[in-house]
């Protein structure tokens, strides 16, 4: 079989996400550091130009794709092996949910306080700049640097990160700190002994916070060094020994505190995101965790919600009903009730 390709920076949590997965997974591939300023010679441009790139196939019949979530499935049904995947149908759709929470909330906190403070955002555009090529000069680095940096704080407002909005991402990080830190402290991984999908995407989000921007990684240090001992085991766990799903009786009291946090931010965010959407509106406003929240539509986001209700619907009744008993008063069951969305 081809080996797997992807193109990717150490700054790109997404990238890091995957590459930890991969070696979880022990698929052989080959890891192209740069970016879409300076692509692969050859190889075709994706549709959106994200990191990380994977490409699959060979010569003319090489596919360029960026999509985490979807990757994650063509690797399961492509390469045999352990699986990220858990095959219950309950845990199943809690691991979407959960990477959905990290791929689409925690990004939030990342940008937000990558270039929402200036120590952070000086930090960040010197190393983006030489993780693209570390033979720039010093010169060319820190013009590049300041060129990357303005347009990353002018870009703030579309991820919903703005003095109004800054105290809800931020206390929602520290409570998501503190609820990672005890949920790895019972079974090491969201879902049990083992990792899933879910745990590759919150280590990817907290590389970043918790490793590169100094003003997240300095509340992680002081409050959760458990937590951030996690990252660098999760980096590589190819030799991880397997381990085991969570028992249907655990996950109520393992998760509950995680599903509040999620239910308390990213539901609220999802529904007004979604109606805004449908309404073909630009902008939105809503409430969220009691502070006013307000951000341009994002339509991907939108789709995200109709990617979640129909995982929803597509689990059998006695699934469905363990979920939505689980669910009932965190806020998540919002999302899928059908008034949520016009």
């Amino acid at each position: 079989m081809q080996m797997i390709e992807l193109l990717g920076a150490p700054g790109s949590p997404y990238t890091r996400k995957m590459l930890a997965l991969l070696r979880y997974r022990c698929i052989a591939h080959r890891m192209i550091w740069g970016s879409h300023m300076q692509p692969p010679a050859g190889y075709p441009v994706p549709k959106v130009k994200l990191l990380p790139t994977f490409y699959f196939g060979e010569g003319e019949s090489r596919e360029a794709l960026v999509d985490s979530t979807p990757i994650i499935r063509r690797l399961e049904a492509e390469h045999a092996g352990r699986s990220v995947l858990p095959e219950d149908e309950l845990l199943g759709f809690l691991d979407l949910l959960i990477e959905d929470f990290a791929d689409e909330w925690m990004t939030k906190m990342m940008f937000h306080y990558r270039w929402h403070y200036a120590a952070d955002a000086d930090n960040a555009a010197a190393l983006i700049v030489f993780w693209q090529n570390p033979t720039y000069s010093d010169e060319m680095g820190r013009q590049m640097a300041d060129s990357f940096a303005r347009r990353q704080i002018d870009r703030l407002y579309v991820v919903g990160s703005n003095d109004l909005t800054a105290p809800i991402i931020e206390a929602s990080y520290e409570r998501l700190v503190a609820i990672l830190d005890r949920v790895i402290a019972r079974t090491g991984f969201v879902l049990g002994t083992r990792p899933s999908a879910a745990d590759f995407a919150i280590y990817g989000q907290l590389t970043q916070l918790g490793i590169v921007d100094p003003t997240p990684a300095a509340i992680m240090a002081r409050t959760a060094p458990r937590l951030r001992a996690w990252l660098d085991r999760v980096e590589d766990l190819s030799g991880l020994p397997d381990g085991q799903w969570l028992e249907h009786g655990a996950v109520a009291d393992h998760l509950g505190a995680l599903l509040a946090e999620i239910g308390r931010t990213y539901a609220p965010f999802l529904l007004a995101n979604a109606r805004a959407a449908a309404a073909e509106e630009s902008d939105f406003e809503t409430e969220i965790d009691g502070r006013r929240w307000t951000q341009p539509v994002f339509p991907y986001q939108a789709k995200c919600l109709v990617t979640l209700r129909a995982a929803r619907e597509s689990l059998s009744a006695a699934a469905k009903d363990r979920l939505d008993a689980l669910v009932a008063g965190t806020g998540c069951e919002a999302m899928f009730a059908p008034e949520s969305v016009a």
